[in-house]
């Protein structure tokens, strides 16, 4: 059993790591966030110490390993722009890491990262779920074994947000790095992962509520749009009451993959702890795509 600390615990995404913890069977010992109404916990580890300040987290790491009960990983699920921070905080206090995507929002943190990885001899993983995805997993083999060199695809993910957003860090390019590193940052890992290194990245449109461009990969063409703003709707979303649409098209043909996203985390956690997880390295395409 692996002894876990959280940071960013009132986050929707913190959730989906607490339960992971759950159900690989480990402990979360302790979370940190500075909302301080943490009623979910109670569903997980309630016996869980709650914290609402990093100098407490801190503090907290430092007396566990003084009593021979170090805690082994911090899974971070604070805003994008804190996470080179905070991982810092977790490998100078021992930890390995765990770190909701996007790793960084800024390609040159990476290389922070694997200095303090070598100093520390400790290990940062992210969270790359759609690699674990069965039909991204299938689609990867056939292009793989495809006898086509190159093909074309569409990407369109909409996604519409409320007024709240805007009032959010994740509403602050700053803070965020924008709607490609919200919103789009898990497909463009999925892409490049598939198709291969970016060879040229053309923006057509970046705005707050929404971004389209073109990118030349190794193996395909990709257009692509994405948006927060619920007038971008296919019908057949609206008609449905949905809120989000998401679709992939390749050479015209569409990729269903609307299911089986709720267990991800779960999996990502299995491979992490198996010593499978992916690294700086592995991210590195991405957060180049949005930023280089």
């Amino acid at each position: 059993m692996k002894r876990f600390a959280l940071i960013g615990a009132a986050g929707f995404v913190a959730e989906r790591h607490i339960r992971a913890i759950k159900e690989t069977g480990n402990e979360l010992v302790c979370a940190m966030d500075i909302f301080d109404v943490m009623g979910r916990m109670d569903s997980y580890f309630p016996e869980a110490e709650f914290l609402t300040s990093e100098e407490e987290l801190v503090q907290f790491l430092k007396q566990a390993k003084a009593k021979g009960e170090p805690i082994d990983h911090l899974s971070i699920c604070s805003p994008n722009y804190l996470h080179i921070k905070h991982i810092e905080l977790a490998l100078k206090n021992g930890c390995d890491v765990i770190c909701e995507k996007p790793l960084v929002i800024d390609s040159v943190d990476l290389g922070k990262i694997k200095e303090w990885e070598a100093e520390s001899g400790k290990k940062v993983n992210t969270v790359l779920q759609l690699r674990y995805h069965p039909t991204i997993l299938k689609l990867k083999e056939e292009i793989e074994q495809s006898t086509e060199d190159f093909f074309d695809v569409d990407l369109k993910y909409i996604t519409s947000r409320g007024k709240w957003y805007f009032k959010s860090w994740k509403g602050d390019a700053e803070k965020s790095g924008g709607i490609a590193a919200n919103i789009g940052i898990h497909f463009f890992d999925m892409l490049t992962w598939i198709f291969g290194k970016v060879e040229k990245n053309k923006v057509s449109h970046y705005e707050a509520t929404k971004a389209s461009g073109e990118l030349i990969l190794g193996k395909a063409k990709v257009n692509w749009f994405l948006s927060l703003d619920a007038d971008d709707l296919p019908e057949v979303s609206t008609k449905g009451g949905k809120r989000t649409y998401r679709s992939i098209k390749i050479n015209g043909k569409e990729i269903e993959f609307s299911e089986g996203f709720t267990d991800l985390h779960t999996v990502t956690y299995q491979q992490i702890l198996a010593g499978f997880g992916f690294g700086v390295e592995d991210a590195r395409e991405s957060i180049c795509l949005m930023g280089c």
